[in-house]
């Protein structure tokens, strides 16, 4: 799963203040993510990262992503 810095994902569990989607903070080993409802971050493993993301949303400022493509 291609997952970048900026990208937004909706997960399949909510969040206990009733959010679905998490921005991406930080990628590696783990991923650190903060709900895009309350602000709240948390760092958590790649592996059960990748498993609860339902979908990748696009970004929400409108910015296309370059994956795959060479300058």
């Amino acid at each position: 799963m291609d997952i970048q810095v900026g990208d937004v994902l909706q997960m399949k569990k909510t969040h206990p203040c009733g959010g679905r989607e998490w921005l991406v903070l930080r990628v590696g080993m783990d991923f650190r993510l903060r709900c895009l409802t309350c602000g709240r971050e948390m760092m958590i493993l790649r592996g059960k990262a990748e498993k609860s993301v339902k979908k990748i949303l696009p970004r929400a400022d409108g910015e296309e992503s370059n994956r795959g493509t060479s300058l």
